[in-house]
């Protein structure tokens, strides 16, 4: 993938034929050791039973390809909470610091406020201040510090307790 500048990026809606870029972006974030828990990616199947359909989204750019995904889950099936759900937002490495994270979380704003849901949330690592920046941008606050929350399953800090920060996002549309 050539990025010389930042070249023009649609956002649609994730198709199960853009699932081997998207597990490679993904892939490509859990190797950073900054982006998530997970080990691997998941398979399509995994990874389609696991997100509202409604709601993933891609960012494509002609003679490109995908340059990012977001997607979001459920937090529970419990009708009272069916308003808030929980979000994932991954950028390819080559195309980093180029604006794409913020035109995919616009979108998913969008999409979630459309579709009648007041809460986006997420769980960051505090160290990964670039995400922090660009959620805090998009009027997401930080609820708090979950210390120790987990353990690495993989890279240099395998075995190690990891801290997150919660953000979350309340509409202003409802």
């Amino acid at each position: 993938m050539s990025l010389a500048a930042a070249p023009d990026v649609t956002v649609r809606p994730m198709r199960e034929s853009d699932w081997p870029d998207v597990q490679r972006i993904y892939s490509e974030g859990i190797a950073t050791g900054q982006a998530t828990f997970e080990v691997e990616a998941p398979d399509w199947a995994r990874f389609d039973g696991a997100r509202l359909a409604s709601h993933r989204l891609v960012a494509d750019a002609p003679d490109v390809g995908i340059l990012g995904w977001a997607a979001v889950s459920a937090v529970s099936g419990r009708p009272v909470y069916s308003g808030v759900v929980e979000h994932s937002i991954y950028i390819a490495e080559a195309a980093r610091g180029r604006r794409i994270g913020s035109v995919l979380l616009r979108s998913l704003i969008a999409s979630t406020e459309q579709d009648g849901i007041w809460t986006i949330q997420a769980s960051v690592f505090p160290e990964n201040e670039q995400s922090l920046r660009l959620h805090l941008a998009h009027g997401f606050r930080v609820v708090g510090r979950r210390e120790k929350i987990a353990r690495m399953g993989h890279g240099p800090a395998a075995g190690q307790w990891r801290d997150t920060v919660l953000i979350e996002r309340r509409t202003q549309v409802l």
